[in-house]
């Protein structure tokens, strides 16, 4: 039975998923939504224009009257909580551990008082460099080892997670490279895609990293690449479909693909030639970068997912022809 009869909650719905999130709900006929999240400086508020919603309250407000009053918001349904700082390069560890952490067993805790479903962002960064295997089956995540203090705060959640029995009621989903339109304002957290589409637009190349491994070519770096569209759909899918389970669910296309692959498709779409310059990786990432991830989606479709993934080729061109060409945002389609 779906959770999405009732009020929904979507924290971060002003960013790049969970504006996407709130787009494929009210393609549903979902409005009855509350978003929260930081408007701040950028211009992730543009990805709110084109969506309804029936409220939205900034997340340092929400959290602080949720304190001072369970009830302030009354009852939700469904929880999705998607807000975080996502920036793997981000070195505050404090704040990190505030935002992603401590933010998150807050709003766990409360769901779960108060019988809304449960649905957060855990992420595939909390696999390192997958020397532990890319297993959402392991009962011993103790064992991962994140590379940057982003995936190690999302790890610390999914292990507090575990400790308190939560993973019974609770999903944590791993989003593996997520890519797609509503991804404007993340600056140098944007997709491959949106830098080089930007690059191509500016001097008909794209600038790609050097491997630094002597078993990965130049270019040939692999990556589970997933859309936002199929994204969203196998996040609604713990909602609507499978609402009785819990724990870690890696979300991803479930096929790796090199970023020379990647690139070739962008080019295509654009009707351009393929141009490339190799440039070396900078320092500070070299001992911090991913050069395989891929999702194995089996615990996924076990819980009756049965939607196909979009193809690489076809994600891009959709991406690139429909939305990054005429700059529009989900909604405004």
């Amino acid at each position: 039975m779906s959770t999405l009869n009732g009020r929904i909650l979507v924290t971060g719905g002003a960013g790049f998923i969970g504006s996407a999130l709130v787009w494929a709900l009210n393609r549903r006929g979902h409005t009855d939504i509350v978003l929260t999240d930081f408007l701040g400086h950028d211009e992730k508020w543009k990805n709110l224009v084109p969506l309804q919603f029936a409220d939205y309250v900034e997340a340092d407000q929400f959290r602080e009257r949720l304190r001072h009053n369970p009830a302030a918001f009354g009852r939700f349904s469904t929880v999705f909580h998607l807000g975080a700082c996502s920036a793997t390069t981000e070195k505050n560890a404090s704040y990190l551990i505030d935002n992603n952490y401590n933010v998150t067993q807050e709003l766990a805790a409360w769901s779960l008082e108060h019988g809304a479903r449960f649905i957060y962002a855990s992420s595939a960064a909390t696999y390192g460099d997958g020397a532990q295997g890319m297993d959402d089956t392991s009962e011993e995540i103790h064992r991962l080892r994140p590379l940057n203090m982003y995936g190690y705060s999302k790890h610390l959640f999914d292990l507090h997670a575990r400790r308190e029995g939560w993973l019974k009621h609770i999903v944590g989903v791993k989003y593996f490279n997520v890519f797609g339109p509503n991804e404007d304002h993340k600056g140098e957290m944007r997709s491959l895609v949106n830098k080089a589409y930007q690059q191509i637009l500016a001097t008909g190349r794209v600038q790609l990293f050097k491997s630094h491994k002597p078993e990965f070519k130049d270019g040939e770096q692999m990556r589970d690449f997933l859309y936002v569209k199929d994204a969203v759909e196998m996040t609604l899918h713990f909602a609507e479909q499978a609402t009785t389970v819990g724990g870690l669910y890696n979300l991803g296309s479930g096929e790796a693909n090199t970023w020379l692959t990647l690139t070739r498709a962008i080019f295509t779409a654009l009707g351009r030639e393929t141009a490339i310059d190799f440039i070396d990786m900078p320092e500070v990432l070299r001992g911090k970068y991913q050069y395989f991830t891929q999702a194995n989606t089996a615990k996924l479709r076990a819980t009756g997912y049965t939607r196909a993934m979009t193809p690489l080729a076809a994600c891009v061109q959709d991406y690139v022809q429909n939305y990054l060409v005429p700059a529009r945002k989900l909604g405004e389609e």
